[in-house]
């Protein structure tokens, strides 16, 4: 019985099954001569090789960073052409042992192969393996339309045999192989070998060793299933499977062998192989898409970006490590789903696929060339793979206190100084259907009369909006739209404190009008497009517009300088060493879902936002100073580490100054005691005319805050002493909901 069964095939008998292998062998082969050539291709159903003449497969666009890098490729198909000539011999020698070892001998079908290929099927009663040689399956790749690789049925193959006939009736071999090697899928989204080896290995076809070369050769066989990125394990198996093959048809020696067998799987760095900045490759994609159509996907153009390498790495590895640690509950206890826990949650197949949204902490981070607008970094959220929404170009959220610095533009350019007193103290404005909308301070307290300067470093609500509301809504709108703010900004009072949404990017840009000293530069990501013979297709034009006189922003860098020497943001930067000249503003809602920080140095302007895609409150006392302040901190510290820090600003010369009494905004006489004169400046015909008087209500004594007084000296004055630092950074602002007729909760 034994016997029996040894003798047997599957559940033919052995006798009947070769007899039946023959039978339809030599029945394929007749179909081959005859219906492939009369029946399968008639009424034009196979596709003519006369297009391979003139055949060249489609070319992704490459995109470069601002110094040449080389940084992704953008396709349908990414692929790079390499003539055969410089691809390594051993290469080509593993594809070909692997996918077709007798190529060189047959002439488009290997009959050798046939008879197997039969038994296999016949075993499984059903069509498992095909015997397509690389010319078969050259034709099924260059005419995917006509040939599909999906339809399994001999119908195809028999297509596929006539095409392939057809090729090497008129091409070389090694132009065949040249084409397939230009044309197969390797996974990864990469076409070819060059794409797959700058994919893979972040390097040049021509410059792979022969392991590296043998993971390509293993990848047509299931180019997804040992994918080395997702299956590390599975594809050095496969590789080293293919190695063998070598090493058995004397392709390679056994010590060669033995050394590519062993050697490790060395995969690129992300921005070696071409996967850095997903975000900002999609903004800049979409731009070219309106602008070139499916010439992006096909012509191969060349497209130089204002991506600076080194920058987006850092704001990538400042930002996650900043929202790291406030998920791990270093600034207070974190309730919500941490990215690790959904990571694991989706390995572990527990995620709901069908949930809207990322349910865990998401950032944005933008930072730009101060001068000319150029997006140096952008980072768009924590995940692209997993999310695409660009947050830092697509997200409409609201910027709290990063919007008051317009407000207080708008003030500098009615004629008030930084000295012009304000009132911190209780406001209530009626609602048009009854009631009073008050909008509060972030430690529900209020100080009294205080200057300008003061209000804006220590973020006060309530004397931000009594300065609103003399301005007039309609000014601090126009004024917005001065520094680039295109969203829909109502003409309510909640709006001095960042009631309306904004994008990211056109915030972040909006700060540039401070760091040039009142030039806001457009942002924009792409320098120039040429075609695949280098003519210059199209051509940026940096935009520029004056929004503020050089007099007036320095007045506002000034003041905003105190936001990291005294104010909100002074623990996050000033407090952690951070010397080079840098001005900013802290961001947060009332409500703690939204965070945020923009800050500049002369040369650089960056910010990030943190909150969650549904609005939620993210923890206890969340505020942009705490929160997101640390990571701009780190990202222009990271920086600054490989570029000289910038001179400080220059103070215009039409700028007057004088020695005033801080807790009025009068001008210095003897009745004002020591301690309170500080150094301010002012735009001519701006300066305060009163002096102190003991007998003013506004002299209160000494006051608890210390304007940086010894920072803003004039050449032959003696400096005055600053006075103590605060022992914990200050706290941040809010701002009312986005109703501005809502009563605060």
């Amino acid at each position: 019985m034994a016997e029996r069964k040894r003798r047997t095939i599957g559940r033919l008998p052995l006798g009947r099954a070769a007899a039946l292998v023959v039978t339809f062998g030599a029945a394929f082969g007749l179909g081959i001569a005859y219906a492939s050539w009369s029946l399968v291709c008639r009424g034009g159903q196979c596709p003519s090789i006369g297009v391979l003449d003139d055949f060249t497969p489609r070319q992704t666009s490459k995109l470069y960073g601002a110094d040449g890098r080389f940084i992704t490729e953008i396709g349908q198909e990414r692929r790079t052409l390499v003539k055969l000539s410089d691809i390594p011999v051993p290469i080509r020698q593993a594809f070909v042992i692997t996918e077709d070892k007798r190529f060189y001998d047959h002439s488009g079908i290997d009959w050798i192969r046939v008879p197997g290929a039969v038994l296999r099927n016949v075993q499984a009663r059903a069509w498992v393996q095909g015997f397509s040689t690389i010319t078969m399956q050259l034709a099924g790749n260059i005419f995917p339309e006509r040939i599909s690789r999906r339809d399994k049925s001999p119908i195809r193959k028999l297509k596929e045999a006539k095409v392939a006939r057809a090729i090497e009736s008129q091409f070389s071999k090694d132009k065949i192989l040249e084409l397939y090697l230009n044309q197969i899928y390797l996974g990864n989204g990469a076409y070819g070998v060059e794409t797959a080896a700058q994919r893979y290995f972040g390097k040049s076809v021509r410059d792979l060793n022969l392991s590296e070369g043998a993971m390509l050769a293993a990848l047509p066989k299931g180019p997804e299933r040992y994918n080395p990125r997702r299956f590390p394990e599975r594809a050095v198996q496969r590789r080293n499977t293919v190695v063998e093959l070598m090493r058995r048809e004397h392709a390679v020696s056994d010590a060669d062998a033995r050394l590519a067998r062993a050697y490790p799987l060395r995969l690129a760095r992300k921005e070696e192989a071409g996967e850095l900045a997903p975000y900002f490759v999609e903004w800049v994609r979409r731009q070219l898409d309106e602008q070139f159509g499916q010439r992006l996907y096909r012509d191969g153009l060349k497209v130089y970006t204002t991506l600076d390498v080194a920058m987006q790495s850092a704001a990538e590895r400042s930002l996650e490590a900043q929202l790291k640690a406030v998920e791990s509950g270093k600034y207070g206890k974190f309730k919500h789903t941490t990215y690790e826990r959904y990571e694991a949650q989706g390995a572990a197949g527990e995620r709901d696929p069908a949930a809207p949204g990322s349910p865990y902490l998401q950032g944005a981070f933008i930072a730009l060339d101060a001068r000319t607008g150029a997006v140096r970094a952008m980072v768009g959220g924590r995940d692209f793979d997993d999310s695409k929404f660009n947050r830092a170009t697509q997200a409409l959220r609201q910027p709290g206190s990063t919007f008051k610095p317009f407000v207080y533009a708008d003030a500098i350019r009615n004629g008030r100084p930084p000295s012009t007193i304000l009132v911190d103290s209780a406001l209530a404005l009626p609602l048009p259907e009854g009631g009073v909308y008050s909008p509060q301070n972030y430690d529900g307290k209020f100080e009294g009369p205080i200057t300008m300067r003061r209000a804006l470093y220590m973020s006060r609500n309530v004397a931000t909006v009594r300065l609103g509301r003399e301005l007039g809504e309609g000014s601090v709108i126009a004024m917005a739209r001065a520094f680039g703010i295109t969203t829909n900004i109502p003409p309510y009072p909640s709006i001095h404190l960042g009631a309306a949404d904004v994008y990211p990017l056109e915030m972040v840009s909006a700060y540039t009008t401070f760091a040039t000293l009142g030039i806001r530069a457009t942002s924009y990501g792409i320098v120039r497009v040429e075609n695949a013979r280098g003519e210059v297709l199209w051509q940026a034009s940096p935009v520029r517009t004056e929004v503020l006189s050089p007099e007036e922003a320095w007045l506002m860098v000034d003041m905003m300088k105190d936001v990291v020497r005294h104010g909100t943001a002074y623990g996050a930067v000033w407090g952690q060493g951070f010397r080079v000249p840098a001005a900013g503003k802290t961001g947060t809602t009332n409500d703690g879902t939204d965070v945020w920080f923009v800050g500049y140095t002369p040369d650089i302007v960056a910010g990030l936002w943190m909150g969650f895609d549904k609005p939620q409150k993210i923890q206890p006392n969340a505020q942009g100073g705490r929160l997101a302040a640390p990571a701009w901190t780190a990202f222009m510290t990271e920086v600054y580490q490989r570029r000289p820090a910038p001179p400080d600003w220059s103070r215009p010369q039409a700028l007057t100054a004088r020695e005033i009494d801080k807790t009025t905004g009068m001008l210095r006489n003897p009745f004002c005691p020591t301690e309170v004169v500080v150094y301010e400046f002012f735009i001519p015909g701006t300066e305060p005319v009163q002096e102190c008087d003991v007998h003013s209500p506004f002299n209160l004594g000494t006051p608890t805050d210390t304007a940086s007084a010894a920072a803003r000296t004039v050449p032959g004055a003696a400096p005055l002493p600053a006075g103590p630092q605060p022992a914990r950074p200050p706290r941040d602002s809010t701002r009312p909901a986005p109703n501005p007729f809502k009563l605060p909760p």
